[in-house]
């Protein structure tokens, strides 16, 4: 599993390179983020909750998700919606409230 970062969409703020612990993203020469070797992707999904711009997007096996199928998430206020997107556009929303997220 692993990232894909849309250039077009990238704001050039480095959060997501500042919280890699792989160090694994870097800024190309338009100050968009990159990551050179995809494969090598942890899958923690740090990057993905620090995009705000929506331009990081993880890949989801088959298991998760069915082949294509895309993570990201989307935050207002307390919210944390993780959104699965599936390769035919059908859209599965998980919402988390972060003040009550480590609640057992």
């Amino acid at each position: 599993m692993s990232i894909k970062i849309d250039k077009n969409l990238c704001v050039g703020c480095t959060k997501c390179k500042n919280v890699c612990p792989g160090n694994l993203i870097t800024m190309d020469e338009d100050n968009k983020a990159i990551i050179k070797y995809p494969k090598d992707c942890w899958g923690c999904a740090s990057c993905i909750k620090e995009c705000k711009a929506l331009a990081i997007k993880y890949y989801l096996g088959a298991d998760m998700g069915g082949k294509g199928s895309l993570l990201y998430v989307k935050e207002d206020k307390d919210i944390m919606s993780w959104i699965i997107e599936k390769s035919h556009g059908e859209k599965k929303i998980i919402e988390v409230n972060k003040k009550n997220s480590n609640e057992y």
